[in-house]
């Protein structure tokens, strides 16, 4: 176990789980009312189930076998008369003496109804609980699904950067996983043990009304138990954070081995794929193990004591069984007929002991599960807890209604305490065309991704129409800046659903006259259903250019009055790529366009071209001003005909 998972699961103290459990309110609350009403369900059951067999089990046992007359209450629950109740004496054969006792008929009558009863009874029960079970899914499901909403609004709300330095299947883990520890917590922590524990208490008084000394002794056990479970508790917690850490590392090496499986095939890397896998997934059973044993060892050693305890009740039980002594409440438990200690009074009083025996087990085991469950909470908590990076002024007005410019002043960006971005001064016009241009690694789509405030810059400020982007409203500036990205990220959905992605109910006709603009709409038609064709996962039946230009038309479809073109036409012929061009110059004659690039076709054609170098824009100007800079760094770029073949940032 790493020493940042044993620091975290040592740091969750009694005081702290309390925390970490009340946090969880504001998800409960919504279901108060279905909780409380589960809960007196449970109770409500409870009692009658525990009140029931105590009258079942004299019956059975004192009643039917044994001839004894009934009590006023039991012949009212079976519906039989007095006469079940005021037996008369009736001689014992052989001697001078009388008992009172029923007869063989009566005593079959009280056994065929108590069947009945207890077949109604049983039916009965198994509605309830059916539907009680029911009832308790629905309501964790409800309080699960507000979790993973706020758990995933929280993450699409973090900026880049918190993104680029997490895993991706850790924070999968996290909403899918850890988000489900907040319904079990609250089973574990809560509902069960509040439900043992009330059953226990009952359990508890009626053994005392039988017997101080057996209340007692279930007073005593809980001393050693509470030892136990201060003991094992960090334990449990400590293999908790482990395991949760080594299956969230197994996530994640298998998101990643899946998203890059084309190149483990191309560099045959799979039996490295293979071995790190192995390696993650022998770490995360080992820890699960681990967890197991320790909680399957408390469970263990709370058994040892209760049943230890269980014998000293039975040696006493049947010492009072023996001698026929008085119960200790005899006339408050002498409704059910236990006023002295016989055969049904030793079953019921055996039979709960038994059964507290086994809810204290069961509670141990649920204890051990939850310090597992609190260690998943926290860790669904991590995510809520990180504060956006990105945030949006109380006073924010929304985009301008006509876009006139945007300028970036005295802009430095960080990341990761390197320098990506220094002192960027660029003005782009209504109606123009900025090409942002420059080797790998010079800042271009950061550039870019600081105007969508996908980050925020650690100095200087962007502008549109002179207002800074901080004093935008959020939603209203990225609604009204497109982007295509080099990546053409598609969907498993049909050709139209891809290009209206993002897009707002588009009509068909919109579609389709973005797809014309983009060149796409040429090899469209010509598949099988055309726009209402299925594509394969991420695309996968397009070729690179095809999805490129969908790509672009999902971004044109938008119809915003910014857009961004990352690496557009890399993967298009000259041919192809001069069209698309030549389609969003004049798609954009009102709008401003940047597009990011290395192709000198591309770049050309710009009003204006941007060359970054190691962070800075070196040069500013138009393609023949540059390239009259003797010694210039962009006609450096040119001559070197560094073209957009070249994968960007």
């Amino acid at each position: 176990m790493s020493e940042a998972a044993a620091s975290v699961a040592q740091t969750l103290s009694i005081t702290k789980i309390a925390s970490l459990a009340w946090r969880a309110w504001p998800y409960y609350r919504p279901q108060l009312k279905h909780l409380i009403t589960y809960l007196l369900i449970n109770a409500t059951s409870g009692a009658l189930m525990l009140g029931g067999g105590l009258v079942a089990n004299d019956l059975f046992n004192n009643k039917i076998l044994v001839g004894e007359p009934l009590q006023p209450l039991q012949a009212t629950l079976l519906f039989l008369d007095d006469g079940y109740v005021n037996v008369a004496a009736a001689p014992v054969e052989g001697s001078d003496a009388s008992e009172t006792g029923m007869t063989d008929a009566q005593r079959g009558t009280v056994r065929n109804r108590l069947f009945v009863w207890g077949g109604i009874a049983v039916l009965l029960s198994a509605a309830l609980f059916s539907l009680a079970w029911y009832y308790m899914v629905w309501i964790y499901q409800m309080i699960n699904q507000d979790l993973r909403v706020a758990m995933m609004e929280r993450a699409e709300s973090l900026s880049l950067r918190f993104h680029d330095q997490s895993r991706t299947g850790d924070a999968i883990y996290r909403v899918y996983q850890d988000s489900a520890t907040i319904t079990n917590v609250l089973q574990q922590l809560v509902i069960t043990p509040l439900r043992a524990l009330v059953w226990m208490l009952w359990g508890v008084i009626l053994l005392a009304f039988f017997s101080p000394w057996l209340g007692l002794l279930c007073l005593v056990t809980t001393l050693p138990i509470i030892i136990l479970f201060r003991y094992y508790s960090p334990k449990i917690r400590r293999s908790a954070e482990w395991a949760r850490q080594t299956n969230s590392d197994l996530t994640s090496r298998i998101q990643e081995a899946l998203a890059a499986i084309r190149v483990v095939k191309a560099n045959r890397a799979e039996s490295q794929v293979i071995d790190q896998f192995n390696n993650d997934s022998r770490a995360a059973l080992d820890a699960a193990y681990d967890l197991r044993m320790n909680i399957v060892a408390l469970a263990m050693g709370v058994l040892i004591i209760a049943m230890g305890a269980v014998l000293c009740a039975e040696y006493l039980m049947a010492g009072w069984t023996i001698s026929e002594s008085a119960t200790y409440l005899g006339g408050v438990i002498s409704v059910v007929g236990f006023a002295t200690w016989n055969l049904g009074a030793y079953r019921s009083a055996a039979g709960t002991i038994a059964q507290n025996a086994r809810q204290g087990a069961d509670v141990a085991q649920l204890w051990g599960g939850a310090q597992d469950l609190i260690v998943g909470l926290e860790r669904a908590y991590y995510l809520l807890d990180q504060e956006p990076e990105v945030t949006e002024a109380q006073d924010a007005r929304p985009f301008p209604s006509t876009i006139e410019s945007v300028t970036w002043r005295d802009v430095a960006f960080r990341y990761n305490d390197r320098p990506v971005l220094e002192s960027i001064n660029l003005t782009a016009a209504r109606g123009s065309v900025t090409a942002v241009v420059g080797a790998t690694g010079s800042g271009k789509s950061t550039l870019m991704s600081l105007l969508l405030r996908l980050y925020d810059p650690d100095h200087g400020d962007i502008s549109i129409n002179g207002t800074p982007l901080r004093q935008l409203e959020l939603p209203s500036l990225r609604s009204n800046v497109a982007i295509a990205l080099q990546q053409n990220m598609l969907f498993t959905m049909t050709v139209a659903k891809n290009i209206a992605y993002a897009s707002s109910n588009p009509t068909r006709a919109q579609i389709e006259a973005a797809a014309v603009v983009s060149c796409a709409d040429e090899f469209i038609q010509q598949m099988p259903l055309g726009y209402d064709t299925e594509l394969g996962e991420r695309g996968s039946k397009l070729s690179s250019g095809q999805r490129q230009r969908l790509s672009i038309a999902r971004a044109i479809l938008r119809d915003t009055p910014v857009l961004i073109l990352d690496e557009p036409t890399a993967s298009l012929d000259a041919e192809t790529e001069h069209r698309v061009l030549r389609n969003i110059a004049e798609w954009g004659r009102d709008r401003i366009v940047f597009v990011i690039t290395h192709r000198l076709s591309t770049i050309r054609n710009a009003n204006q071209i941007a060359f970054l170098q190691d962070g800075r824009i070196e040069e500013l100007g138009a393609h023949d001003a540059l390239m009259a800079l003797e010694g210039g760094g962009y006609r450096h770029f040119v001559d070197a005909e560094i073209v957009s073949d070249s994968p960007g940032e």
